[in-house]
């Protein structure tokens, strides 16, 4: 299987690029994980990321990395500054293979093609340079710099979600597209004997063991899986009808010194669940709770919660949204704002908005506010059919592939919003419930206390 190694630019205490509170390393990593998850969803791949968060790398570790796993491209994302404008693509300025040649081409003018054009950037050119990443790997090497952080028209284009939504898809489906990586295999039906070679909580650490599993020759890949509300990312190496066909790849990785086991998965495909009826509590409407009340449940279960409610009540108030419950949402896709799924804290994602599994992060927002405005956004395309209000610009990458007004409560969520989730609005209205009553017995609190002074207070 092809093994793809993408770079994202800097990171830890090299910062790349900076411009007022923005800083390149973030917006690589951002546009890389979606590169990946764009990948591994779509395409037979496997694909190691040099980092998967903001840590510190020097490129010789980088180079080392990718060759020693002997990846067949390498990809290193970043983004420019110091003057200038729009796209560019590298490749070394040595003596390189016409197939570098032909892969920088083929990707920089699919780039033009679908991108480019779409946002009116202004394309630089396929460039040469004598860059350490491109010299030191060992496999065809491309690099490119999006856009200039440190001008204006190019960095509104970075902070806006959609744009690193379409411009990491298109970059994935360009990287698959020129090295020919065919579609993913629909699932296999009736029993399935998955090969798990280690199950891991830290992705990091999960990523290690790929890249020695893929040295060592086995095609591998990551998968997601949630345990008692707790992520796990397994390395899975086989997936087979026959389960003598399994249990001959446990053999094999056995004696290259991998312990693997193996996950028996159902003897038929599930069925789909049945419609939900458009019945219940309606997402649009006003909510009861203040923004006091909202944050102090939310740091009743987790101290260290981010003050949000009051961004949620102003948000969901312009789009008629119930922004008490749309917090109930928040507080149950992010565990409490402990982040402790794919989606990280510093995506700005309260609302898994494209985390759709398998490892896949989502979107990522520049702050907090833009976040929250996401999430409501969402909510509205599934409640109404009306446009989006005139004063806001469209943040929520994902808002035309809903069918407008297909869900106008929180239980038609069900099924849509998560799949299969069969009770994932019944699982909002429940965590409501709780912040409600939570309220409710501060209210009574305070209720006595006045009533006791009052009482103290008779003459």
């Amino acid at each position: 299987m092809t093994l793809i190694v993408i770079d994202p630019g800097h990171g830890g205490s090299d910062p790349g690029a900076t411009y007022k509170n923005f800083q390149e390393k973030n917006f690589n990593l951002a546009i890389s994980r979606m590169v990946r998850d764009r990948l591994v969803s779509k395409y037979e791949v496997d694909v190691v990321l040099t980092r998967d968060r903001d840590k510190t790398l020097s490129l010789k570790q980088r180079t080392d990395l990718s060759n020693a796993i002997k990846a067949d491209f390498f990809l290193s994302i970043h983004n420019n500054a110091s003057g200038g404008s729009g796209f560019e693509t590298f490749i070394f300025n040595g003596t390189v293979p016409n197939e570098t040649v032909q892969l920088q081409t083929s990707i920089h003018n699919r780039i033009a093609k679908d991108i480019l054009k779409k946002y009116n950037i202004l394309d630089r050119g396929k460039k040469r340079a004598n860059f350490h990443v491109l010299r030191e790997t060992k496999m065809n090497a491309l690099l490119i710099e999006v856009l200039f952080i440190d001008n204006e028209k190019d960095l509104n284009l970075l902070t806006n979600p959609a744009f690193i939504m379409d411009v990491s898809t298109v970059l994935g489906d360009a990287t698959a597209e020129t090295l020919k990586l065919p579609l993913k295999a629909k699932p296999i039906e009736g029993t399935l004997y998955k090969v798990i070679a280690g199950s891991f909580s830290d992705r990091e650490n999960a990523e290690i063991h790929l890249a020695k599993l893929i040295q060592n020759g086995f095609g591998a890949f990551i998968s997601t899986t949630v345990i008692d509300k707790k992520t796990f990312y397994r390395v899975q190496t086989g997936a087979f009808s026959e389960k003598e066909n399994a249990e001959a790849l446990v053999e094999k990785l056995t004696k290259a010194g991998f312990d693997s086991f193996i996950l028996i998965e159902g003897d038929a495909p599930p069925s789909p669940p049945p419609p939900v009826p458009d019945k219940g509590y309606k997402i649009q409407g006003d909510g009861v709770l203040t923004a006091k009340q909202m944050d102090a449940y939310a740091r009743s279960i987790n101290p260290g919660a981010p003050d949000l409610a009051e961004l949620y009540l102003s948000h969901s108030k312009k789009y008629n949204i119930r922004g008490d419950i749309a917090y109930a949402q928040a507080l149950h896709e992010t565990n409490f704002f402990r982040f402790t799924g794919d989606v990280k804290p510093e995506q700005n994602n309260f609302a898994g908005i494209g985390a759709t599994g398998g490892g896949a992060r989502g979107a990522t927002f520049p702050n907090a506010s833009t976040g929250v405005l996401a999430h409501i956004q969402h909510l509205f395309a599934y409640a109404s059919k009306s446009p989006l209000p005139a004063f806001d610009q469209k943040v929520d990458p994902r808002f035309d592939l809903v069918t407008r007004g297909s869900a106008t409560t929180w239980q038609a969520l069900n099924g849509k919003w998560a799949v299969p989730g069969t009770t994932y609005g019944q699982l909002i209205l429940s965590l409501y419930k709780k912040m409600v009553e939570s309220a409710l017995k501060a209210v009574e609190k305070e209720r006595n206390i006045l009533k006791t002074t009052i009482k103290n207070l008779e003459i």
